[in-house]
């Protein structure tokens, strides 16, 4: 089906549009883009620079999508924004392009909802499967893993990793990581336990997820910090077979940050 474009839109040479696009209203798009098939723009939306966004996703009013990053070293280098498939981004979404500090690059990645007045700052990532919230804002170079639930008014500092399968609680402020499966709140946000229903959801048996409860229980009763627990190998010997418990270990052996504390 061909694509329709509203004759108020500005479209420059370098877009490349693909089958049945719907492009409302006072929409501008300028710079090397390229957007999938059966994806919709609503009225005076704004895509700008490198951007390249895949199939059957839905923007709103007033998303601005692939502006220069806020960033003050940012000198008009050619950097990028990749948005995956199905995803819906509602109203006043910004989704700002990457600068060199990193892979040049803000991604997101497929099946995401991101609410009004979401901002993705530059060198994000999103994985898939995740809800946004209205008015969360990502700083730059947030990691955010699959299956995420970030509640409203939630803010996250730069340099933070948020595990797949977190869940985190309305107007928390998050500046050190979540390791996966956990759920946080607070300012600044406190570790609250295991995000269960996720755990779930996600299809993990109720002895692993049993298994990863007492291993959080443990970690939080030990006059150990996180780092030193989990670095005992007598600490961790008996949850050796358990995947999730593993990449819990694993994401609080390599955070940089430090992972929130426990909620006392």
């Amino acid at each position: 089906m061909a694509s329709s474009i509203h004759p108020t839109s500005i479209i420059s040479s370098g877009v490349k549009i693909g089958e049945n696009v719907s492009i409302g209203p006072f929409c501008v798009f300028e710079g090397e883009i390229t957007v999938g098939d059966n994806t919709s723009f609503k009225s005076h939306c704004v895509v700008r620079g490198k951007v390249t966004i895949g199939e059957k996703n839905n923007f709103f009013s007033f998303c601005s999508i692939g502006e220069e990053p806020q960033d003050l070293t940012y000198k008009k280098e050619e950097t990028e924004v990749i948005i995956g498939n199905n995803n819906t981004i509602r109203e006043y979404v910004s989704i700002h392009r990457g600068t060199l500090k990193q892979d040049k690059v803000t991604k997101l990645g497929s099946h995401n909802l991101l609410m009004a007045k979401v901002h993705v700052g530059h060198d994000t990532t999103i994985g898939d499967n995740c809800v946004l919230v209205n008015s969360v804002n990502l700083a730059g170079h947030v990691h955010v893993g699959n299956k995420v639930i970030i509640s409203g008014n939630c803010g996250v500092t730069q340099f933070v990793t948020i595990g797949e399968g977190v869940y985190v609680g309305a107007s928390t402020t998050i500046d050190k990581d979540v390791p996966s499966f956990c759920t946080v709140i607070g300012n600044r946000a406190k570790l609250k336990g295991i995000n269960i229903i996720g755990l779930r959801r996600a299809g993990f048996s109720k002895n692993d997820i049993s298994e990863l409860v007492t291993f959080i229980r443990s970690m939080e009763a030990s006059p150990l910090s996180p780092r030193s627990f989990v670095d005992d190998t007598e600490s961790i010997a008996e949850y050796e077979g358990n995947d999730i418990v593993q990449r819990l270990i694993e994401e609080v052996k390599e955070s940089k940050a430090g992972i929130v504390p426990f909620s006392r």
